[in-house]
């Protein structure tokens, strides 16, 4: 392994997905180095959900390999899951049990030492005070959002997993976690994979960006790289050519078939 890879917080090395006759990701290689924060952007189907499921380990790869913090998360996931987080307001926390009491599960099953104390702190930060007895399930989706954000930074994590982390927020609170990350990442260092579709989420936060297409990697590099390849001059000009190009593609083929 290269030292550049050694230093990587994560690696993954031809990395592929498929469902039968569908391939979700097609032999997808990349690296994101220790204290950075990486955009993984995509079209609806470009493979950012799948990527991000198999990096936690919720799905087996077809072929390939990943290694988060120098371990094989095929075979070692569990010796660095306690280092992760992962948000995504796609996917639910248990219904009815309160916000407290999710967050108090999760803290456990981290080991979050001081977890009353942790869970007070991050119920300020993302202000869920008001809502900490409340069903998870009666929440807005905004506050659903909120909570796994909560959720995902209980034990401080050495890597966080984002899947669209801003999805059903406000702009002023949107802005506001965005914020939040900024600091956390300073702070502590941590390795941040970012999915996205607001693109200025990804100008703002990023320091490298993974375009994604049809399960592919196509391009890769600092959004200033991607400006300057592409000739444009906001990262939104770069996703249209490259989801417009695939459009493209595809019609071409359809015609030659």
């Amino acid at each position: 392994m290269s030292g550049s890879q050694t230093s990587a917080a994560i690696v993954v090395q031809g990395l592929s997905k498929r469902y039968a006759s569908v391939t979700a990701v097609d032999s997808v290689s990349f690296s994101v180095p220790r204290g950075a924060v990486c955009g993984l952007l995509g079209g609806n189907g470009a493979g950012k959900t799948t990527t991000l499921a198999m990096l936690l380990g919720l799905l087996l790869p077809s072929a390939g390999n990943i290694s988060i913090l120098g371990e094989d998360m095929v075979r070692h996931r569990y010796r660095v899951l306690a280092r992760l987080g992962f948000t995504s307001p796609y996917v639910d926390l248990p219904q009815r049990l309160t916000v407290l009491q999710n967050l108090t599960v999760y803290a456990r099953l981290y080991g979050v030492r001081e977890r009353r104390q942790r869970i007070k702190t991050l119920a300020q930060d993302f202000d869920l005070v008001d809502f900490l007895r409340r069903p998870y399930g009666a929440l807005s989706s905004g506050q659903k959002t909120r909570v796994s954000l909560a959720k995902a930074l209980l034990p401080e994590p050495e890597v966080l997993l984002m899947d669209e982390p801003t999805a059903s927020l406000d702009p002023d609170t949107a802005d506001r976690v965005r914020t939040y990350l900024v600091d956390y990442q300073r702070r502590t260092g941590a390795t941040v994979l970012l999915a996205s579709h607001n693109m200025l989420e990804v100008e703002r936060l990023c320091q490298q960006v993974l375009m994604l297409k049809q399960g592919r990697l196509v391009d890769e590099g600092s959004p200033q790289e991607l400006l300057r390849r592409h000739g444009r001059e906001t990262l939104e000009q770069v996703f249209l050519d490259i989801a417009r190009q695939a459009d493209t593609d595809a019609d071409a083929e359809a015609v030659t078939a």
